[in-house]
């Protein structure tokens, strides 16, 4: 790892303790960093930190090596306005989306720059704890030693004491009916003092209506809870593409060579890009 990318994680680190508040609820947030570590990265006393440090403290706060340029979407642009008035007005939405379309980089995007707003990407093996941990991490406090019942109130508790606070939950669709079930005592806990937006595929919509028909526990509340309806996206396009390709200087076809630009990963808004060069520029035309 070289200077230049320890540079941009210390600056991004910045921006990340600024958020929290202190360096010390920041290292509080991150897994496997303390917050000596922090302090020795800000006072530029690198020589004892090794680059899996680096690499640990920089996938955590967001920073990437990569440098593809991000564009605002039809889709990026409606979730953030979602996110800004759950945040603003303490509400409760569902967002469903096709995987690609731009959620979990609005979401990243939001949490970098609003206060109170709490990212978390769910995972399909979070019992109940892991759950609350993670949520307790994101928000920077220490859950070690808590009992289930005891996180939750501190959940609550800390949340309560927050400014306008925003709970994220990306993938929400690969959460267990019992971890799911938490977002019923969230709600009825915070209501009015924090906003809830859960993201997902339509398999969240088709999970959640099938449970109604079941009549399965807790659904008819999870459903209520969201106003009975599900918020779409729309649907990335080849304008969504090009403006992506011209924003990372993909533009123009030369030397006879065409480029056919096929979006393998649309994830947040970083394509990776397979280009294809075996066509003449005359074959085909994108932009």
């Amino acid at each position: 790892m070289n200077k230049t990318e320890k540079d941009q994680i210390k600056m991004k680190l910045t921006d990340y303790c600024e958020r929290y508040g202190s360096q010390n609820k920041a290292a509080e947030s991150l897994k496997g960093v303390s917050a000596a570590t922090i302090s020795q990265v800000m006072n530029n006393n690198w020589e004892l930190i090794k680059d899996t440090m680096w690499r640990n403290i920089g996938a955590q706060i967001g920073w990437n090596a990569a440098t593809w340029n991000s564009v605002e979407t039809r889709a990026i642009a409606r979730m953030t306005h979602i996110l800004t008035d759950a945040q603003a007005f303490s509400n409760v939405f569902a967002v469903c989306a096709d995987a690609g379309a731009g959620k979990t980089k609005a979401m990243e995007y939001y949490r970098d720059n609003n206060s109170n707003a709490y990212h978390l990407c769910c995972n399909e093996y979070w019992n109940r704890k892991l759950f609350l941990q993670e949520l307790l991490q994101q928000m920077g406090r220490n859950s070690s030693g808590f009992t289930v019942g005891e996180m939750m109130e501190e959940v609550v508790r800390t949340l309560k004491q927050r400014e306008s606070p925003i709970i994220m939950l990306d993938e929400a669709d690969k959460l267990s009916d019992q971890v799911l079930y938490f977002f019923i005592t969230l709600y009825n806990q915070l209501e009015d003092h924090c906003g809830i937006v859960m993201a997902a595929t339509d398999h969240l919509e088709k999970r959640i209506k099938k449970g109604l028909r079941l009549n399965k526990k807790g659904y008819n509340e999870i459903y209520s809870r969201l106003g009975r309806k599900f918020v779409p996206l729309q649907k990335v396009n080849s304008a969504d593409v090009s403006a992506i390709c011209i924003a990372n200087g993909i533009t123009e076809k030369t030397a006879g060579i065409f480029f056919m630009i096929i979006p393998l990963s649309l994830k947040a808004c970083q394509p990776q890009l397979s280009m294809v060069l075996s066509f003449p520029p005359a074959s085909f035309n994108i932009f």
